[in-house]
């Protein structure tokens, strides 16, 4: 038996070798996908040197194969018709889901060995314990606790976002009372789990843990204004992985505890990366709820923008030298991104040369554009972050914005003390022509009205965004 476990071990640090792997892939769309092979490489190792423990750790009763077979293909046909069916813009919700799939599975896995050993718990603290069963009992219990705290929390907190990413959530459903409410609520649930650490087997407190932590997901998510939700799904990534790592002590396996970790790990980083984006510090994202629920924004006058046609805009890139494309949440509502990078081609073909603005929360979750523009196949050394791009923009001739709105919206720098104050922005402003691609003159998810929209030097081109920009590619064929 000790053979085999050593053997486990040796193989969960493989798949630990691989997970790290892939997370450093993940960080660059050039090397993206081969990060989530090795990432997935790394977690079916890990199963299956898990399913194989298990056997050997079974002996004679052996493991219920049909059971695991049940669950391996139930979770995978799921996995696999949800992956097939989700549209691009759907990517954001679908995201946010499985970070809450993920801290309720945690959840369940915790409060099932909870169940089975409690019994035998009970039996022991009335007896006489063999050594070391103390600290074991404190590491079960306390990791018991926190995965179903977490893990709960993580699932509600993530279907809010979920609906909120979809319009499906009406921020006026926000509990009253705010940040007390979150307080209380963390404060009961904490409670619950400090007192199954005396008495595992009782109902109460287990429902009562199960409860709050529940509403306090509801309660953590609900007044976090749609603009923030790349912070907030970055978050609760991280919340699964902590979730997960718990789980693995209460199970006593490493794969879960590395795993968790580095996911609990890169999920803290990333939301770090995401507040500086918005120069927001973590607590007033979290806590003061921007943009919950803003107005219009703006000053109150009603004011006109005025809207233009394809062929008038697609005089304006004749002679340009360079052109930069923002893309944003809308680009991928019309699936334009290929439009897009058939535009791209066009200018080139005419001498102007392009480049992408790619802002860190354009979209609804980190890398949203980066992964719709590969999927274009467009080259990823035409894609430039925010600091590397907008001192481009004063020699812009012209900007093409698809869909963006607060990631271009002056009213970061005009407007401090709004939803949007302080947070970099695209410069885009600072363009020689500006051509905005939307729908219509509806704010962003942070509900603050856009000057750029109004200005001169702006073109509104009005409409479904695939459709007004294979009118501007064909007027640009024209040319």
């Amino acid at each position: 038996m000790d053979s085999i476990t050593h053997l486990a071990d040796l193989g969960y640090l493989v798949a630990a070798a691989l997970f790290i792997l892939g997370i450093k892939g993940l960080g660059s769309p050039r090397t993206a996908v081969r990060g989530n092979q090795l990432g997935a490489a790394g977690m079916f190792l890990a199963v299956l040197i898990t399913v194989v423990q298990m056997q050997a750790e079974a002996g004679d009763a052996g493991v219920q194969w049909g059971l695991v077979g049940l669950g391996l293909a139930a979770g995978g046909a799921v996995g696999l018709l949800m992956a097939k069916r989700v549209e691009m813009t759907g990517m954001p919700e679908l995201v946010a889901l499985l970070n809450g799939f993920g801290g309720a599975a945690s959840s369940l896995v915790g409060l099932a060995e909870l169940v089975r050993l409690a019994p035998e718990m009970a039996a022991a603290d009335g007896g006489d314990p063999v050594p070391g069963y103390a600290l074991w009992r404190a590491v079960f219990l306390v990791g018991v606790g926190a995965s179903s705290l977490i893990g709960w929390t993580t699932l509600t907190g993530s279907v809010v976002a979920m609906l909120k990413l979809s319009g499906k959530w009406n921020d006026k459903l926000a509990l009253p009372g705010g940040n007390a409410v979150k307080a209380l609520l963390l404060a009961g649930a904490v409670v619950s789990a400090a007192m199954l650490l005396g008495d595992p087997a009782s109902t109460t407190w287990l429902i009562a843990l199960t409860a709050t932590s529940c509403l306090l997901g509801v309660a953590f998510v609900a007044p976090i204004g749609g603009a923030d939700m790349p912070v907030v799904i970055s978050f609760l990534n991280s919340l699964s992985g902590v979730a997960a790592s718990a789980t693995g002590f209460v199970v006593g396996n490493n794969a879960l505890i590395i795993s968790g970790s580095l996911v609990g790990a890169a999920g803290l980083i990333l939301t770090g990366i995401m507040c500086k984006a918005m120069n927001r510090p973590f607590k007033d994202v979290m806590f003061k709820a921007y943009g919950a629920a803003a107005g219009s924004g703006g000053t109150g006058e009603k004011r006109t923008a005025r809207g233009y046609e394809a062929d008038e805009a697609a005089m304006t890139f004749d002679g340009a030298r360079l052109a930069i494309v923002v893309p944003g949440y809308g680009m991928a509502v019309s699936q334009a991104q290929h439009v897009v990078r058939e535009i791209a081609d066009e200018l080139e073909a005419n001498g102007t040369e392009v480049r992408y603005a790619i802002h860190p929360v354009a979209g609804r979750m980190p890398g949203h554009m980066n992964v719709l523009l590969a999927e274009a196949n467009v080259p990823y050394d035409k894609l430039y972050e925010l600091d590397d791009i907008n001192s481009a923009f004063s020699e812009c001739d012209v900007a093409l914005v698809v869909g963006a709105n607060d990631t271009v919206n002056p009213a970061a720098h005009t407007d401090p003390s709004g939803p949007l104050g302080g947070m970099p922005i695209l410069d885009v402003e600072k363009a020689r022509t500006t051509i905005i691609v939307k729908r219509s003159l509806s704010p962003g998810y942070a509900g603050v009205d856009n000057d750029l929209f109004y200005r001169s030097s702006t073109m509104m081109l009005f409409g479904d965004g695939k459709k007004k920009l294979t009118e501007l590619l064909a007027a640009l064929k024209e040319l």
